[in-house]
């Protein structure tokens, strides 16, 4: 078949969890659903971590609710390029990773993976940052100091695999939980307009027109969808013992794509609480300068009147970058061994990965202090916006082929639609990386 998959068969992706997970053969909706969920909850972990806050918060707290449109556009298409993402796992039984691999010659290869790395890298500096800053916030505990301490989280991950891969889905989970709750006190708390929220959601003409909230708007979409979330969901949807043939394979798609839809709606919830907690706290009492998450902590207090808003908002930070820290490292091991094929021991493949992050946040903290990791922050989420487009495009490529899919290839409509977003991505982000060096 043309431009099928190399007869020589890659080994299984994250082979210690690969199929461990056993899916009830026969059992209703709802048993089989549970069984397939969970790694939803572990993707919808990127599109919440601490390099969103800083977006989120300065939109709302500049522009009000106007920007909510964006954040639900960005949400949806997060959802269909996870799908994909899904699909190339179940169907070609690879990860992106190993599929770049099998793909392209070998110097692509390593020019995609070193992209990758930096992005994951990027990634893994926007959680770090957000962890010491929510340490800070919380404890007093020094911004150098909270840097090195969320090094110490290596060794939980590697305890907790070493127990099931349903071990760590389940922290994943629980922490999502805190998050929620803490915004959900938030949003409760701050008291905003309903029907402004419901406006927000319909797209406005100003968000192309005016060039400062078009930029937001664009750092929003660079801040949700992840690169690396693609290369980690097409691996962790094969931890599932499913049957490797047409009809399971079916099934798994279909109960894969649910999970991962239903938890990404979490995320735009917790997303668009950040923007709306901003708009109805800072926009409306005229503190639209307030676009740091040092800021935000210091204010919300003070405006709202309720001495746990800002303790809250902390801890839903310290839950953030825990979690972001957790599925970081994971899918660092699996563009690793996916594009090169090296096999290091998970500690030291995940040691590599915290140090490549904490080195760099602990130079600039020690020499700038708390503003230098603010704008570490906003260029790890530039950094992370360069990456996008080298891994949606083999993406579509690979699932848009009916070589390589077969029955599964995407549906004329769908490949239709998954192009225009890839070309809508590309665009959006060479704007923003022209802003962010050569705009005034």
């Amino acid at each position: 078949m043309k431009n099928a998959w190399r007869k020589d068969k890659t080994s299984n992706s994250l082979p210690e969890v690969f199929s461990s997970i056993s899916i009830p053969k026969k059992s209703g909706f709802w048993r089989k659903y549970l069984a397939f969920a969970g790694p939803g909850l572990m993707i919808a972990v990127g599109y919440m971590d601490p390099g969103n806050w800083a977006t989120d918060i300065a939109g709302g707290a500049q522009f009000g609710y106007t920007l909510l449109s964006v954040i639900l556009i960005s949400n949806i298409f997060a959802m269909v390029l996870q799908h994909l993402s899904v699909k190339l796992g179940v169907v070609a039984e690879r990860d992106l990773a190993q599929a770049c691999r099998d793909h392209f010659k070998p110097t692509t290869n390593f020019i995609l993976w070193v992209f990758c790395e930096i992005a994951i890298a990027a990634c893994d500096l926007a959680e770090v940052i957000g962890s010491a800053i929510a340490l800070n916030l919380l404890f007093g505990i020094p911004l150098t100091w909270g840097i090195v301490i969320t090094t110490i989280d290596v060794l939980i991950i590697l305890l907790l695999q070493a127990k099931g891969f349903r071990w760590i889905e389940s922290i994943v989970g629980g922490l999502i939980f805190i998050i929620l709750a803490c915004f959900g006190y938030e949003i409760i708390i701050s008291k905003p307009e309903i029907n402004a929220i419901l406006g927000g959601l319909i797209p406005q003409k100003e968000i192309i027109t005016n060039p400062a909230m078009l930029y937001i708007g664009i750092g929003i979409l660079g801040a949700t969808v992840m690169p690396h979330n693609l290369y980690l969901h097409s691996s962790i949807v094969q931890t599932r013992d499913y049957t490797r043939d047409r009809a399971g394979k079916k099934e798994a798609i279909k109960f894969a794509t649910l999970d991962s839809t239903v938890s990404l709606l979490l995320a735009f919830f917790i997303n668009a609480a950040i923007l709306i907690l901003a708009a109805a706290t800072f926009h409306t009492s005229g503190n639209q300068h307030i676009a740091d998450i040092n800021d935000a902590y210091k204010m919300l207090t003070p405006i709202l009147g309720a001495s746990m808003a800002s303790i809250a908002f902390a801890i839903a930070l310290l839950a953030s970058g825990q979690n972001s820290t957790l599925t970081g490292t994971l899918a660092g091991q699996i563009v690793m061994e996916g594009f090169l094929n090296i096999r290091l021991k998970p500690w030291l493949r995940r040691l590599i990965t915290r140090l490549i992050a904490v080195i760099p946040a602990l130079i600039v903290t020690i020499i700038y202090g708390e503003q230098g990791t603010t704008d570490l922050l906003v260029l790890s989420q530039v950094i992370l916006s360069m990456q996008l487009s080298f891994a949606v495009v083999p993406l579509v490529m690979f699932t848009s082929d009916k070589g390589k899919m077969g029955e599964f290839v995407n549906k004329p409509f769908l490949k239709i639609c998954v192009w225009i977003i890839t070309f809508i991505i590309i665009i959006l982000n060479l704007y923003l990386l022209y802003q962010t060096f050569f705009g005034k």
